[in-house]
Order: C-alpha cells, then structure tokens, then sequence
C-alpha cells in the first residue's frame, strides 16, 4: 500500500497492513429498488474514477493464481482478472459466462460447451486450448487446487476442441448437472500454459479488470480491459486494499479513504443505518454460519457425541447474540431455501437431558474440548462462548482457543477436533462435492464415507429431476442424523459504502455472479 497517497492510513492506524486474515467476501451492496445500490439515486452510469474496496485479506502468503482462491478476498480479485465458463446466478443456478451454451448428449456423459468471442488481456483470442489447459491444471493430482473435487466427473485425457471455440467433455459418469461443474469455485480459465510464477507477477485473465500491481497482504490496482466481451468497466480502476479489522474497514469509510467497505458487524451497521454517512447493506440469510465436528477423531468420531452436540445448541440464542439477531435458524443442513434443500426435516430444538444421556452412552460424560476460533469473521468469538456457556449446562467443558486471523482457515482445514465455521452461498450439489466427498479438497469434518459418494454420483447421473431430489433428500437425512456440521444460523452478510458508489447488485449473495462484482460499479 502506498502511504504517500493514503496518508492517514498508517497515521491513524486504519489500514495497518498484513496484520490479520479472514475468508472473507466482497458482497454485492443494496439500497435501490431495482436490485441495485443507489447511495442515495440512481442515475445515468458515469466512467472513470477509481474505486477503493477495503476488506480483510491473506496476509503475506497472498497469490493471484486463481485456482488457489480460497478465501472470500482472493476469489474477489480473481474474479477481477480472470473469467469461468460459468458462474451462479442469485437463485444458484448456473449462468453462461464464457460458454455461449452447452448441449448435453441423449445420455448426459458427453456435454458439447461452445465458447463466445472473447479476448485474453494481451490481446489473444480465448479458445477450446485454453480451457482444457486450464481444467487439467486444476485438476492436477500433485496440487490441492480449489475446483478439483467439482471437475472429478470430467476424463480430461478423453476430452478434446472440436474446433477452436467448441470443446467437448467426456465424462466419466452421466452427469446432468453438468454446468454446475463449469460454474464451479475456482474453476477460471487461464492462458495455455500459464504457470504458477506468472499470476503474482503479471496474471492474464480474460476478466474485466487487467493487471497493474500487486502486493501481498496490503493492495491489488488493476484497471480496465476496454475489450471485455461484456462491456467494459465504468470504472478506470479498481483497488482492494486489505483491513483485517472491521473498525479499520468503518474507520476507513468515514474518512473518505475507501468507497466500499466488506463485512460489517450488525452492531456497526445499527449505528450507522440511516444515518447519511455510509449506506448499510444487508444480504439477508447469506452466510451459514456453523460449528465443525471433525468426524475422523474423538470424541466426534463417536456419532453419539456429534448427535448430543447438535442437541446441546441453542440456535436462537446462537443467532440473537452472536449475530445480533441479524440472521434465522439453522437446522444442521447447507442451503436453507435453496434447490433440493431438506425442508421436511423436523427443526433442532436444545434438549439437554438427551444430550447428556448421549454422552453418557458414549463414554464421555464429562467431556474437555478446545473449539479453536478466531476474530475471523463477524460473530465467531461470540459464538464460541455463548455455545461454551451452553454445552456446560450438559457437562461439557469447552476451551475456547482463539487462532490467528492470518492462518485461521488452514489451520482449521486439518487441525482441532472442533471449530467455528462458516460459508457464503452455493449449490447444495457444490456444497457436497467440495466439502462432503472424501477427496473433497476443503473437507473439514473429515466426513469420508464411500457410500455417501456412491450417492452424490447417483444423484449427478439422475436425469429425472424429481428423483435427483430424492437421492439429495436421503443425503440431508444423513447428514442430519449424523454429520459434521452443526449449522446453528444463516446471518445476514452485511457491507457498506460510501453515498457516491452506484450500481452495486443487492440481491447477489456471497459467492454468486453478481457479488463481488465492480465492472457494472460506478462512482456519481
């Protein structure tokens, strides 16, 4: 970050640099009635200016590769650069972005993908070459990039361009939600050839934004690609500067240092709400919010031990103080009000005479466990000690351990035996094959089990809809009965910006197309 043009930066202690990590996301802001931030009207849009977006970042160990997006920030500016063949729309249904169109063959294991004319940031033409290249380096089996468990249903030795904006897949299996997979986190289409030293230094996405500078943990400029297929930017450039701390973020905004401001607190967004200074926007149920039980170890390798926790929460006192009420109840499950979700499940109460009984079954009676957790993200702290208060009350001890910002998130991945935890939106079938399967790359609860793959793949090869959902419905009644994630609350994903920013989507939640998007953003 450069302090000669954001003096107070350092003066005043509001962007202190690589001081802390979170996964955190640029959400879409709101405020208009068309499904748009106004900041006050909505207008004609204007061109030029750069806009400054503040959130928490990855400290030094930062990357531009963008198949090495994992946390919220990282895919915020891969989202800048670089382009996939397809990305999910508000509702969470796959929309074409690269990809024209697809055409699947009578028994869905080939899917014919036809790609629009659009051009790499050095001027040369995207093809069929490039998205193979770019597939296969994900799915490399010496690296852990983020797509790889969502492109497992594709034999990239057998698919090949048909021409050079045709590619066809060959899939190893009947696959018939199919542009999910294209749509998949991290799955960006890079240059032939493109190698890992190339992204940090001068990456070449097809995105709308191109590279100017880089400097892990404190800021990223790019600037516009005037030839992006879907218009160029109304923005000359765009900055993500990092603010670990949510004062720094608020701070920052107040004094007119940054325009957009990501993941306030609700107890910030209700002093500022209404106010004139900063225009507070709430994706309402956006992020699922949760605590994860690693399945391979004890004491939560015990299924009794896993139900007793799930009976020891209290969600509404959960949501209440940990999020301010900002959110609604849990029910152990991903997706509440998305496609294929389990609604006809009973709702979790707390029973803490079951719970107890549970534990005693078990051998755990009186129970010690560490709940790492982290000032991470909004809420996490409070969680942990609300459920501490909670699991006390059925004689179980919980230590609170609170983990470093910069590293909370590897940490966690393979580390502890209980955790907070939380995700923004996705399919219900992407929450699974990148969190659920056994070679699912970002699987914290450990949950291997060969018949639940078995499952997810008979589910992916059902071309009738209606008994698709049937074989998710028998997942969920799994996962519910048995599974790693106690998921206590879906919050609301809350952001601010300045009263000049326009354009901003408001009904995108976290991880969707429109989120975390700055080329249809513009300054009045």
């Amino acid at each position: 970050m450069n302090d000669e043009r954001f003096p107070g930066l350092r003066r005043r202690g509001f962007l202190a640099a690589g001081t802390g990590a979170a996964a955190l996301a640029l959400a879409g802001c709101g405020g208009g009635t068309d499904g748009t931030a106004d900041g006050g009207s909505g207008g004609t849009p204007k061109r030029g200016g750069r806009l400054r977006a503040a959130f928490a970042g990855g400290g030094a160990g930062e990357t531009l590769d963008p198949h090495l997006a994992n946390l919220f920030a990282d895919v915020a500016r891969a989202k800048a650069l670089y382009d996939k063949l397809a990305d999910y729309g508000a509702d969470l249904s796959a929309q074409p972005r690269l990809a024209a169109k697809w055409e699947p063959n009578k028994s869905l294991d080939r899917w014919q993908v036809t790609l629009r004319e659009a051009t790499f940031h050095d001027g040369s033409r995207v093809t069929a070459k490039d998205v193979l290249y770019s597939y296969r380096r994900i799915a490399d089996p010496q690296q852990a990039f983020r797509a790889k468990a969502s492109l497992e249903p594709i034999d990239l030795d057998a698919s090949r361009a048909t021409g050079e904006r045709t590619v066809e897949f060959v899939l190893k299996r009947p696959t018939a939600e199919f542009p999910n997979v294209l749509a998949a986190f991290g799955a960006y289409i890079v240059p032939e050839n493109a190698t890992g030293t190339d992204f940090d230094k001068k990456p070449i996405g097809s995105g709308p934004f191109r590279f100017v500078s880089f400097a892990p943990g404190r800021s990223a400029v790019f600037r516009r690609h005037e030839d992006y297929w879907d218009g160029a930017p109304h923005l000359d450039e765009l900055e993500f500067v990092v603010a670990n701390e949510e004062s720094a973020r608020v701070n920052a905004i107040l004094a007119g240092q940054v325009e957009y401001a990501h993941e306030l607190n609700p107890t910030t967004a209700r002093a500022h709400e209404g106010r004139g200074q900063i225009e507070i926007v709430r994706l309402r149920g956006s992020a699922m919010q949760a605590f994860c039980m690693k399945t391979d170890r004890p004491p939560f390798d015990d299924k009794r031990v896993r139900e007793a926790f799930f009976l020891i929460a209290d969600r509404k006192e959960l949501v209440d103080g940990a999020v301010s009420g900002a959110g609604e109840v849990g029910n152990d499950l991903f997706g509440k009000g998305y496609e294929y979700y389990a609604d006809g499940l009973p709702q979790r109460e707390q029973d803490l005479d079951r719970a107890r009984a549970l534990l005693k079954r078990a051998g755990a009676e009186k129970l010690k466990v560490t709940l790492d957790t982290s000032a991470v993200a909004a809420g996490f702290t409070e969680a942990a000690s609300i459920f501490r208060d909670q699991a006390a009350k059925a004689g179980v001890t919980i230590d609170v351990k609170m983990g470093s910002k910069d590293s909370y998130w590897s940490d966690i991945l393979d580390g502890g035996t209980l955790c907070c935890y939380r995700s923004g939106a996705m399919p219900i079938e992407a929450h699974i094959s990148q969190r659920l399967l056994t070679d699912s790359t970002t699987n914290a609860t450990k949950w291997q089990h060969k018949d639940f793959d078995a499952l997810y793949q008979q589910a992916q090869s059902t071309r009738d809809k209606t008994e698709r959902a049937a074989v998710y419905q028998r997942m969920q009644r799994r996962l519910y009965a048995e599974g790693g994630f106690l998921i206590w609350g879906f919050a609301d994903w809350i952001l601010g910006t300045a009263r000049k920013v326009r354009g901003v989507e408001t009904k995108a939640p976290a991880n969707t197309l429109d989120w975390a998007r700055f080329d249809k953003v513009w300054l009045a």
